[in-house]
Protein backbone atom coordinates (compact mmCIF):
# COMPACT_ATOMS: atom_id res chain seq x y z
CA UNK A 1 0.00 0.00 0.00
CA UNK A 2 2.78 2.53 1.22
CA UNK A 3 4.27 1.59 -2.97
CA UNK A 4 1.00 2.93 -4.20
CA UNK A 5 0.76 6.30 -1.99
CA UNK A 6 4.30 6.84 -2.68
CA UNK A 7 3.61 6.30 -6.82
CA UNK A 8 0.34 8.53 -6.43
CA UNK A 9 2.34 11.54 -4.32
CA UNK A 10 5.18 11.33 -6.84
CA UNK A 11 2.57 12.00 -9.79
CA UNK A 12 0.72 14.42 -7.81
CA UNK A 13 3.79 16.83 -7.47
CA UNK A 14 4.71 15.95 -11.61
CA UNK A 15 1.30 17.46 -12.24
CA UNK A 16 1.89 20.43 -10.55
CA UNK A 17 5.64 21.11 -12.09
CA UNK A 18 4.01 19.88 -15.49
CA UNK A 19 1.16 23.25 -14.91
CA UNK A 20 3.49 25.94 -14.15
CA UNK A 21 5.44 24.32 -16.92
CA UNK A 22 2.71 24.52 -18.98
CA UNK A 23 1.96 28.42 -17.88
CA UNK A 24 5.22 29.42 -18.80
CA UNK A 25 5.46 27.91 -22.15
CA UNK A 26 2.49 29.98 -23.01
CA UNK A 27 3.80 33.02 -21.63
CA UNK A 28 6.87 32.29 -23.82
CA UNK A 29 4.89 31.74 -26.89
CA UNK A 30 6.82 28.00 -27.21
CA UNK A 31 5.00 25.45 -28.05
CA UNK A 32 6.17 21.99 -26.43
CA UNK A 33 6.35 18.87 -28.40
CA UNK A 34 6.98 15.23 -26.79
CA UNK A 35 8.25 12.78 -28.91
CA UNK A 36 8.51 9.50 -27.60
CA UNK A 37 8.89 5.78 -29.21
CA UNK A 38 10.98 2.75 -28.39
CA UNK A 39 15.22 2.73 -28.99
CA UNK A 40 16.02 3.03 -32.30
CA UNK A 41 12.28 3.71 -33.66
CA UNK A 42 13.44 6.75 -35.38
CA UNK A 43 13.02 9.54 -33.26
CA UNK A 44 16.53 11.62 -33.28
CA UNK A 45 16.23 11.32 -37.09
CA UNK A 46 12.24 12.84 -37.17
CA UNK A 47 13.22 15.60 -35.13
CA UNK A 48 16.15 16.89 -37.43
CA UNK A 49 13.54 16.04 -40.12
CA UNK A 50 10.79 18.29 -38.40
CA UNK A 51 13.52 21.20 -37.53
CA UNK A 52 14.47 21.02 -40.98
CA UNK A 53 11.09 21.94 -41.96
CA UNK A 54 10.11 24.56 -39.48
CA UNK A 55 13.25 26.30 -40.38
CA UNK A 56 12.25 26.31 -43.95
CA UNK A 57 9.27 27.96 -43.19
CA UNK A 58 11.48 30.71 -40.92
CA UNK A 59 10.30 28.96 -37.22
CA UNK A 60 12.64 29.01 -34.88
CA UNK A 61 13.24 25.69 -32.97
CA UNK A 62 14.98 23.81 -30.24
CA UNK A 63 15.56 20.71 -28.68
CA UNK A 64 15.63 19.09 -25.38
CA UNK A 65 17.62 15.52 -25.26
CA UNK A 66 16.91 12.74 -22.94
CA UNK A 67 19.22 9.85 -22.75
CA UNK A 68 20.31 7.51 -20.36
CA UNK A 69 23.91 8.68 -20.62
CA UNK A 70 26.19 10.88 -22.88
CA UNK A 71 25.14 14.12 -25.00
CA UNK A 72 25.64 12.68 -28.44
CA UNK A 73 22.56 13.61 -30.08
CA UNK A 74 22.60 17.11 -28.42
CA UNK A 75 25.82 17.41 -29.84
CA UNK A 76 24.57 16.33 -33.28
CA UNK A 77 21.41 19.23 -33.08
CA UNK A 78 24.38 22.18 -31.88
CA UNK A 79 26.56 21.11 -34.53
CA UNK A 80 23.82 21.65 -37.04
CA UNK A 81 22.78 25.46 -35.93
CA UNK A 82 19.37 23.66 -34.00
CA UNK A 83 20.16 24.76 -29.75
CA UNK A 84 19.60 21.85 -27.81
CA UNK A 85 20.58 20.65 -24.04
CA UNK A 86 21.08 17.15 -22.86
CA UNK A 87 19.20 15.86 -19.41
CA UNK A 88 20.92 12.59 -18.64
CA UNK A 89 18.80 10.70 -16.47
CA UNK A 90 21.09 7.98 -15.37
CA UNK A 91 19.11 5.09 -15.37
CA UNK A 92 15.99 6.66 -15.12
CA UNK A 93 13.39 5.43 -18.00
CA UNK A 94 11.60 8.72 -18.88
CA UNK A 95 11.92 12.35 -18.27
CA UNK A 96 9.56 14.09 -15.86
CA UNK A 97 8.15 18.01 -15.61
CA UNK A 98 10.93 19.13 -13.00
CA UNK A 99 14.15 18.10 -15.08
CA UNK A 100 12.43 19.60 -18.25
CA UNK A 101 11.43 22.76 -16.45
CA UNK A 102 15.64 22.89 -15.62
CA UNK A 103 16.64 21.68 -19.39
CA UNK A 104 14.45 24.43 -20.83
CA UNK A 105 15.68 27.00 -18.41
CA UNK A 106 18.78 26.51 -19.74
CA UNK A 107 17.61 26.89 -23.50
CA UNK A 108 16.94 30.68 -22.82
CA UNK A 109 14.19 29.96 -25.85
CA UNK A 110 11.11 32.03 -26.52
CA UNK A 111 8.92 32.02 -29.78
CA UNK A 112 9.12 29.06 -31.18
CA UNK A 113 8.97 25.31 -31.12
CA UNK A 114 10.81 23.32 -28.31
CA UNK A 115 11.17 19.37 -28.95
CA UNK A 116 11.38 17.02 -26.26
CA UNK A 117 12.99 13.74 -27.22
CA UNK A 118 11.72 11.78 -24.45
CA UNK A 119 14.39 8.39 -23.10
CA UNK A 120 13.50 5.75 -25.27
CA UNK A 121 10.63 3.25 -23.86
CA UNK A 122 7.15 2.65 -24.96
CA UNK A 123 5.83 2.14 -21.07
CA UNK A 124 7.29 5.02 -18.76
CA UNK A 125 6.88 7.96 -20.34
CA UNK A 126 3.22 7.68 -20.93
CA UNK A 127 2.56 8.59 -17.22
CA UNK A 128 4.38 11.44 -16.91
CA UNK A 129 3.09 14.92 -18.10
CA UNK A 130 6.06 17.12 -18.75
CA UNK A 131 3.44 20.63 -19.68
CA UNK A 132 3.89 19.81 -23.56
CA UNK A 133 1.55 21.07 -25.84
CA UNK A 134 1.61 17.95 -28.26
CA UNK A 135 2.24 14.44 -27.26
CA UNK A 136 3.47 12.52 -30.57
CA UNK A 137 4.75 8.61 -30.51
CA UNK A 138 7.28 8.19 -33.04
CA UNK A 139 6.59 3.91 -34.21
CA UNK A 140 9.02 2.46 -36.49
CA UNK A 141 7.97 -0.07 -39.23
CA UNK A 142 10.36 -2.39 -38.29
CA UNK A 143 9.22 -2.92 -34.69
CA UNK A 144 5.83 -4.71 -36.20
CA UNK A 145 2.00 -3.55 -36.60
CA UNK A 146 0.78 -4.69 -33.24
CA UNK A 147 2.54 -1.86 -31.85
CA UNK A 148 -0.71 -0.11 -30.52
CA UNK A 149 -2.42 -3.41 -29.59
CA UNK A 150 0.29 -3.78 -26.99
CA UNK A 151 1.09 -0.58 -25.49
CA UNK A 152 -1.95 0.65 -25.06
CA UNK A 153 -1.52 3.25 -22.49
CA UNK A 154 1.28 4.83 -24.76
CA UNK A 155 -0.72 4.80 -27.84
CA UNK A 156 -3.94 5.95 -25.95
CA UNK A 157 -1.92 9.72 -24.28
CA UNK A 158 -0.64 10.94 -27.47
CA UNK A 159 -2.31 13.38 -30.12
CA UNK A 160 -0.44 12.57 -33.03
CA UNK A 161 1.74 9.06 -34.05
CA UNK A 162 4.67 9.13 -36.41
CA UNK A 163 4.86 5.77 -38.10
CA UNK A 164 8.60 6.20 -39.38
CA UNK A 165 11.04 3.77 -42.19
CA UNK A 166 8.00 3.35 -43.94
CA UNK A 167 10.54 2.12 -47.30
CA UNK A 168 10.43 -0.70 -45.45
CA UNK A 169 7.01 -2.05 -45.06
CA UNK A 170 7.46 -4.51 -47.98
CA UNK A 171 10.87 -6.12 -46.54
CA UNK A 172 9.42 -6.65 -43.17
CA UNK A 173 5.37 -7.18 -44.01
CA UNK A 174 4.53 -4.14 -42.55
CA UNK A 175 0.45 -4.61 -42.00
CA UNK A 176 -0.62 -0.77 -42.29
CA UNK A 177 -4.16 -1.81 -41.92
CA UNK A 178 -3.96 -3.70 -38.66
CA UNK A 179 -1.73 -0.99 -37.10
CA UNK A 180 -4.57 1.61 -38.08
CA UNK A 181 -6.99 -0.69 -36.53
CA UNK A 182 -5.00 -0.78 -33.44
CA UNK A 183 -4.89 2.73 -33.54
CA UNK A 184 -8.95 3.08 -33.78
CA UNK A 185 -9.39 1.22 -30.84
CA UNK A 186 -7.59 3.02 -28.70
CA UNK A 187 -7.22 6.39 -30.05
CA UNK A 188 -8.56 8.66 -32.63
CA UNK A 189 -5.14 10.53 -33.21
CA UNK A 190 -3.84 10.89 -36.81
CA UNK A 191 -1.21 8.51 -38.26
CA UNK A 192 1.68 10.57 -40.42
CA UNK A 193 3.88 8.05 -42.61
CA UNK A 194 7.27 9.39 -43.23
CA UNK A 195 10.05 8.09 -44.77
CA UNK A 196 13.43 9.65 -44.02
CA UNK A 197 16.00 7.27 -45.80
CA UNK A 198 17.03 10.17 -48.44
CA UNK A 199 15.99 12.93 -46.65
CA UNK A 200 13.15 14.92 -45.48
CA UNK A 201 12.83 17.78 -48.10
CA UNK A 202 9.77 16.34 -50.19
CA UNK A 203 8.56 13.84 -47.56
CA UNK A 204 4.74 14.55 -46.88
CA UNK A 205 4.57 13.04 -43.68
CA UNK A 206 7.13 15.33 -42.32
CA UNK A 207 5.65 18.06 -43.89
CA UNK A 208 2.09 17.41 -42.24
CA UNK A 209 2.81 16.93 -38.62
CA UNK A 210 4.70 20.49 -39.01
CA UNK A 211 1.36 21.82 -39.99
CA UNK A 212 -0.28 19.98 -36.86
CA UNK A 213 2.12 20.90 -34.53
CA UNK A 214 2.13 24.42 -35.97
CA UNK A 215 -2.43 24.68 -35.74
CA UNK A 216 -1.27 24.17 -32.18
CA UNK A 217 0.24 28.20 -31.69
Amino acid sequence: MSEVIIMKELLGENTRIAEENRDLYKKDKVIMVNIMGAPGAGKTTLIKALTDELKSRSVESAVIEGDLFSSIDADKFNDNGVKSVEINTCGECHLDAAVIKSGYDSLGFKNGVVFIENVGNLICPAEFDLGEEVRIVCASVPEGDDKPFKYVPMFSYVDAVALTKCDLKEAVGFDTDNFRKGMDAVNEAPVFETSLKKGSASDPGVKGLVDFILKKS
